[in-house]
């Protein structure tokens, strides 16, 4: 664990203020659920909950079911960032975190299918390698919240209608994995 040197006074509705600077740091946005955990010491940790996170193994699982049948790299995004990865540039994408404007797709519930040239083309990570000639991309749901995406991502030409699709099953599975 790291000092950050602020201290916080805890007020009489037994609240305390996150900083600006660490919620920046660490994207926590207004209403972001957050784990509070506790250790023996003493000490309280507050952890950025990821309901999709929770989901990690089956996640993964079901982008290497994906990635076995297609060419592509496929990726499964909680809110910031990437969970699960499968396909041959899996290790390039994993842990990283989200592009600002994936988040507002996310945030926005888009479907999207765009080549690296088009105008609605959206990086998935801040450092999106250039290779990646197409992405498609759908918004998982669960109980009327925006919580990931699944995405499929080429660096073999355009991507069609069918990974749309591919995508929109993945999404509609994982949000209904998450209500269940």
């Amino acid at each position: 664990m790291r000092a950050t040197g602020i201290v916080r006074r805890i007020d009489d509705l037994g609240r305390i203020v996150i900083p600006k600077e660490i919620r920046k740091t660490m994207h926590i946005r207004e209403s972001d659920p957050l784990e509070i955990f506790t250790e023996r010491d003493g000490s309280i940790i507050l952890k950025k909950y990821s309901p999709i996170g929770e989901m990690g193994i089956i996640a993964k699982q079901y982008a290497d079911s994906i990635a076995a049948s297609l060419p592509h790299t496929i990726c499964i995004c909680d809110q910031d960032s990437i969970i699960a990865a499968a396909g041959p540039n899996h290790k390039k994408l994993l842990g990283k975190i989200l592009h600002e404007k994936a988040e507002e797709a996310l945030h926005e519930r888009k479907y999207l299918l765009a080549g690296q040239n088009d105008s609605e083309f959206i990086p998935l990570v801040s450092d999106f390698p250039e290779e990646f000639t197409g992405i498609a991309l759908s918004t998982i749901i669960a109980e009327g919240d925006a919580i990931g995406l699944v995405c499929i991502i080429s660096n073999e030409g355009p991507l069609t209608d069918q990974d749309l699709m591919i995508t929109k099953i993945g999404a509609r599975f994982l949000g209904r994995q998450m209500e269940t």
